[in-house]
């Protein structure tokens, strides 16, 4: 049998395995296709706490100062700060180095253009054509800058959430928050924000070592010791984010993992009791989000999976809010990008407000059940998977643009291939969990003898 590709080149950047398919040569090459794309100007360069950060960093460099750069070095720092700090400093773009939620063996390049998004599908096509050309802009010795570090992008990043949204009020005690950045991104500016907006905090795992005291996706199989902190300390919530700070999942004040679906239906219900309007989300995330938003008449818009997409509708849409499931919150009103800064101060803002605790707010929504699962499975066979799922269901209600999603008695299904690892994703949501697990055993079953086939 071959094996799994280590090596992913998609919309959402590339990635892969550090020492194997990842290497200087492949970096160095990307950013000055990059640099090409973006043309000469500023290009602001951030990364995670991975062990292998500095040395894809010193790639990116070399690659981006050969083709005419000015290079901004923000160093560690959330992903959502890169894409902040583009637009206040009006360059041409930026370069994420990180591997968000994959395991501690991968890195990637995330690229971002000049608005602070990262690339649509169009300018991803366009940066891969000149990746794979070979035609790079290259500059003499003489033309090429000093790399320019800037320290305070993460003061900048929390300063613009407090103007924003404020501090929390003044209530008769102070919140109490738990908060596990998994030794990552945020891990330095989690806390600081945290602190500034007025709570207790109980920090778990800021240490931005790169090391991974547990998986790096926010799951609530490895949000053990974040519940336990809730629990024994009381507090009143639990923040957990993954090792590029975009995402957050919520753990409620007894200990229990809400799951990341729920991150921005606590936004969005907080956003939308002050400033009505059009939601977007993603193809995966919860209905209970819909059912949120017909409470204060206001439509949901549904995109593609990946956040270029999601930012993208809701441009079109003009979104006060929007997201996807996986704990990605975007509010314009502060940072057009997944932001788990802003999405804590946000939820924050909402428990102070109503005074309920995360477990009543949960309560007040129809009951759902969500099942998420994932296969391996070779990228040339994930087309193959598709067409079997869409020929068995093809009497259902169906929408194609990412993957399959059907609709079915009392609940829904999304089978797609990742765009950042060597996997099929499985998505159920039904109104009883038994329900939930049959759709996914159902579509399980179909994806695995097509790939046995």
């Amino acid at each position: 049998m071959r094996a799994i590709p280590t090596l992913k080149i998609s919309i959402s950047g590339v990635r892969g395995v550090v020492g194997e398919s990842l290497t200087p040569t492949l970096l160095v090459r990307f950013a000055q296709a990059f640099g090409t794309y973006a043309g000469a100007g500023t290009i602001c360069v951030g990364r995670d706490t991975r062990t292998s950060g500095e040395m894809v960093r010193q790639a990116v460099v070399a690659g981006l100062l050969s083709s005419g750069c000015r290079i901004v070095d923000l160093g560690v720092c959330p992903v959502p700060t890169v894409q902040l700090m583009v637009r206040l400093l009006r360059a041409r773009g930026g370069i994420c180095i990180t591997a968000s939620h994959n395991p501690a063996e991968w890195n990637a390049l995330k690229f971002i253009d000049s608005a602070g998004l990262f690339l649509g599908a169009g300018q991803a096509r366009q940066l891969l054509d000149i990746y794979h050309q070979g035609e790079y802009r290259k500059v003499a010795g003489a033309e090429m800058r000093a790399v320019e570090p800037l320290s305070g992008a993460i003061d900048l990043h929390v300063k613009a959430v407090l103007d924003a949204l404020g501090p929390l009020p003044q209530g008769a005690r102070r919140l109490r928050v738990a908060v596990d950045s998994c030794n990552g991104a945020g891990s330095v500016v989690a806390p600081r924000l945290l602190e500034a907006l007025g709570v207790e905090v109980f920090p778990v795992n800021v240490t931005p070592s790169g090391t991974f005291p547990r998986g790096a996706e926010p799951l609530p199989e490895n949000l053990v010791e974040l519940c336990r902190v809730v629990r024994e300390r009381g507090a009143d919530v639990g923040f957990a984010q993954d090792m590029d700070a975009d995402r957050l999942a919520v753990v409620d004040e007894r200990g229990v993992p809400i799951g990341e679906e729920y991150t921005l239906v606590l936004a969005a219900r907080y956003v939308l009791g002050r400033a009505p309007g059009p939601v977007v989300a993603n193809l995966a995330t919860t209905s209970a989000l819909d059912a949120l938003a017909a409470r204060f008449g206001c439509p949901v818009y549904r995109s593609k999976i990946g956040e270029a997409n999601v930012a993208e509708e809701m441009l079109r849409r003009g979104a006060v809010v929007g997201g996807e499931g996986n704990g990605g919150v975007i509010y314009p009103r502060i940072n057009f990008a997944r932001d788990s800064l802003v999405a804590m101060a946000l939820v924050l803002h909402l428990l102070a407000e109503t005074g309920a605790a995360v477990s009543e707010l949960l309560a007040e929504l129809p009951p759902s059940y969500m099942v998420k699962e994932k296969m391996a499975c070779r990228s040339d066979r994930i087309r193959a998977a598709l067409k079997a799922v869409s020929e068995a269901y093809a009497g259902r209600p169906s929408d194609l643009r990412d993957g399959v999603k059907v609709t079915t008695e009392g609940g829904w299904f999304l089978v797609r291939g990742s765009n950042t690892e060597p996997i099929i994703r499985l998505v159920a949501e039904a109104e009883t969990e038994e329900r939930a697990r049959s759709l996914i055993e159902d579509v399980r079953a179909l994806v695995l003898e097509s790939m046995n086939g």
